[in-house]
Formats: C-alpha cells, structure tokens, sequence
C-alpha cells in the first residue's frame, strides 16, 4: 500500500499544513501551487525535517488543460498518488451581475471543473489497486446559498454533492471520498477573495486545526466533516428548518461589509 499524497493548493492556509501532516506520518508528498518559489521551500522543510520525498509542481487550476498536465507530470516521473487533497480554491466578493464574469469563469474551472478532471484521472487508478483516499476541502457555504458571493457558494455546493456521490460509487471497494467543510478559515483566502471586512471572518479558525480535522477525517473515510460542532448544528438542524428568505438574509448579512 503506498502513502504518497498529491496536495493541491499546497502554497500557503489548509494546504500547507495537510501536507505537513502527511509529512510527519512518513508520507511523500506532490506539492501543486502556482508559486514555484515557495513551493519549493516547503519541499525543502519537510524533506529535511521528516526525511520523505516531496516533488514540486507548479501549476495554475485555472487553466483548461491542467489537471492533465499534473496528472502527466506524475505519470512520467513514475509517482503513483494514493491520496489526493483537492484543496485549491478561490472566491470574491460582490454582487453576481456587477463582478467580472471572467473572474467568476475562473472560479468554476478551479473550483470545480479541475477538481472533477483530477478526481477522474487519479480515481481510476486508485480503484484498480481498491486503494485510495480524496479529500475535497469544501465549505459550509456548500449547504445554503450565498448572496454576494453567488458563484462560490454554489461551487461549493456542486463539491459537496459530488464528493457524496462518488463516495457511494465506491461504496464496494477501498477507496473513500470525504468533503471537508470548514467555516471562516484564517487564511490568503480572505484577502484573495476581496472579503476583508465581512463578519463571518471575525473568528476565524486556524488552517493547522482545519487540516488536522480534514486529514484525520479523510483516513477514517468520514463522507462529510464540519470542523466545529456549532457549525455542523447549524447546517444540519437549524437551517434546514427555517424559510428560504430567512437564510438569504442571514447569509448575505455576513458577507456584508461593516467598512
């Protein structure tokens, strides 16, 4: 059985840190990012602190073609992925009809189409050895829709169900689908997203305690994991139970800005 994890979004936040998790297990690493620099120092920080073997590639998920560039890549090298953490994602803020279509474009191929292509490429051969984990790292924002972040909300709901559905495909066999749902994580994602200022940011959870919770979750092969208990009683039993309107209200007061 092997042991070697292909993280993407593995620059900075949830990433990072999954992959230092998996690191301190024994576990070799594929570190995926755009940013080749600092990639590159974190492969050296887990080589030398854990002895492992970690290999950078830089790629952009926003690009049509690369999940079949990674999935090559690995091919080549001769790296079989027993893990993936389909963890890169972005959002923005504002109003659907105001932002720039491309930006939202762009958040679909990341989010959603690239995170599909590279569960397909790396699926098959998982279920031919019936060994296997995936983690997708979704969000809370995948159980109810979000006014002013419109597109990244339903992104979200679009990974929840999908990692739910293929999880019952696999039902029969050793490989697992888990989706991570986090609140407010304290991370680039903030800042990326134009989110400063937001409410729902104002406790924010550390990314160390959201991968522990993701990766401990992924290897019991949990379907959905919601880092904190408040947050999953929410979801689970108080939204469903309130109308419509009440939760368009609710959501889009915590993306509005106080400033």
């Amino acid at each position: 059985m092997g042991n070697t994890a292909l993280v993407t979004g593995a620059s900075s936040g949830i990433g990072a840190e999954i992959a230092r998790l998996h690191a301190a297990k024994g576990g070799n690493l594929v570190l995926v990012a755009r940013r080749e620099e600092v990639l590159n120092k974190l492969k050296s920080e887990l080589e030398n602190a854990y002895n492992i073997k970690a290999t950078v590639i830089v790629a952009d998920l926003a690009q049509p073609d690369s999940a079949e560039q990674i999935f090559a890549a690995t091919e080549a090298a001769g790296i079989q992925i027993d893990i993936l953490i389909n963890n890169a994602g972005f959002g923005g803020h504002g109003k659907f009809h105001e932002r720039d279509l491309a930006k939202d474009q762009a958040m679909m191929q990341v989010n959603m189409v690239s995170l599909v292509k590279l569960t397909h490429l790396y699926l098959q051969g998982m279920v031919t050895r019936n060994y296997g984990r995936i983690l997708h790292v979704a969000s809370t924002a995948g159980f109810i829709p979000g006014p002013l972040q419109a597109v990244y909300y339903a992104t979200q709901a679009f990974v929840v169900s999908f990692s739910q559905a293929i999880a019952q495909e696999l039902s029969d066999t050793n490989v697992t689908s888990t989706a991570l749902c986090p609140g407010a994580v304290a991370t680039g994602f903030v800042a990326a997203g134009d989110l400063d200022g937001t409410s729902m940011w104002d406790k924010a959870a550390s990314p160390e305690s959201v991968a522990k919770c993701g990766y401990d979750a992924m290897m019991k092969g949990e379907l959905v994991k919601i880092n904190e208990a408040s947050l999953n009683f929410m979801v689970n039993w108080v939204v469903p139970f309130l109308p419509r309107k009440t939760v368009l209200k609710m959501s889009q007061q915590t993306m509005e800005k106080s400033n």
